[in-house]
């Protein structure tokens, strides 16, 4: 197949790019930097600097859209809140054009999204059926999914990408984590009771691949993992992976005045099953967070968690 990829020199899209590589296929990727895409995603990768440069003869068998800017970096202002949304929202508008103005249309778009979609709805467990939530990052994602959704008029086979933490072996979230970890300084969030639904990086692109060839597949996919844990549990197992105490709390106050709105994506949680590949027997490779964490090298590598985040 030939395949476009936007995000495509993020984790998860550099990870992907190497077993599509491996399955035979062609890859360009979309890229503001495109000199660097060759050395992130592979020598055989091609690159498009802006979706300008797209014509109306390219032709692409599957379009996979990963692109967003991490949410949880910055303070969410009002110009914060508008390169959130271009970097979503507007990107998928403009494939959307691209793809209506476009001679040959794929026969598959696989759009990302997260599980931020549903808010914060405490323990309940989520499947893909859940309604949507009420806050920013919810209103982000919605209006996301939509722009995607668009696109199945044209005859696509639409697939949304509802993504958890990814749990990857080197950069990320996690990063920012291990050292005060690994100090003895781990702490959970609030009160720990928020869950966290989490994925590692080789089940997340085996979902990928199973989505981009099962015609039969289509609308919104939990990506993650099918036993969810709550920060407290995940606070000490990571904890434990690093032989270090966890005996610290980050107080719900402290987070909300320092984070503010943001805090919502720390204090916040989503109980969050992947219900429709369940119910098709898919065999996750990593099913709890232990054999995940087993299989991440904490003392030799840098395992860490993508940036996604909930959005």
């Amino acid at each position: 197949m030939n395949i476009f990829i936007t995000g495509g020199t993020g984790l998860i899209g550099r990870a992907l790019c190497k077993v599509l590589i491996a399955e035979g296929h062609q890859i360009t990727v979309l890229s503001r930097q495109p000199e660097k895409v060759p050395m992130l995603c592979g020598p055989s990768v091609a690159s498009m600097a802006t979706l300008d440069a797209w014509q109306t003869t390219d032709k692409f068998d599957a379009i996979i859209n990963l692109a967003g800017e991490p949410i949880a970096d910055k303070y969410w202002s009002d110009q914060q809140k508008k390169r959130l949304w271009e970097s979503r929202v507007t990107l998928t508008e403009k494939l959307l054009q691209c793809i209506t103005a476009t001679e040959y249309k794929p026969t598959v778009f696989l759009s990302g999204s997260a599980i931020g979609y549903y808010g914060d709805q405490g323990d309940t467990e989520l499947d893909e059926s859940a309604a949507c939530g009420n806050d920013f990052p919810s209103y982000l994602c919605a209006a996301w999914e939509k722009a995607a959704l668009r696109v199945k008029p044209l005859g696509v086979r639409v697939c949304i990408l509802r993504t958890g933490l990814v749990l990857i072996q080197h950069g990320g979230l996690l990063q920012r984590m291990l050292l005060p970890f690994r100090l003895g300084l781990g702490a959970k969030l609030g009160n720990g009771k928020q869950w966290m639904s989490w994925v590692h990086i080789d089940d997340y692109v085996a979902i990928v691949v199973r989505l981009l060839h099962d015609p039969k597949l289509h609308g919104a996919f939990n990506m993650t993992a099918p036993n969810p844990v709550t920060n407290d549990t995940f606070t000490r197992l990571l904890a434990g992976a690093l032989h270090r105490p966890a005996v610290l709390t980050a107080p719900k106050i402290f987070l909300k005045w320092v984070l503010g709105e943001r805090s919502v994506l720390l204090l916040g949680g989503q109980r969050v099953l992947p219900a429709k590949f369940q119910a098709m027997d898919f065999q996750f490779h990593y099913p709890n967070i232990t054999s995940a964490f087993a299989h991440l090298d904490f003392v030799g590598g840098q395992p860490q968690i993508t940036d996604t985040q909930k959005n």
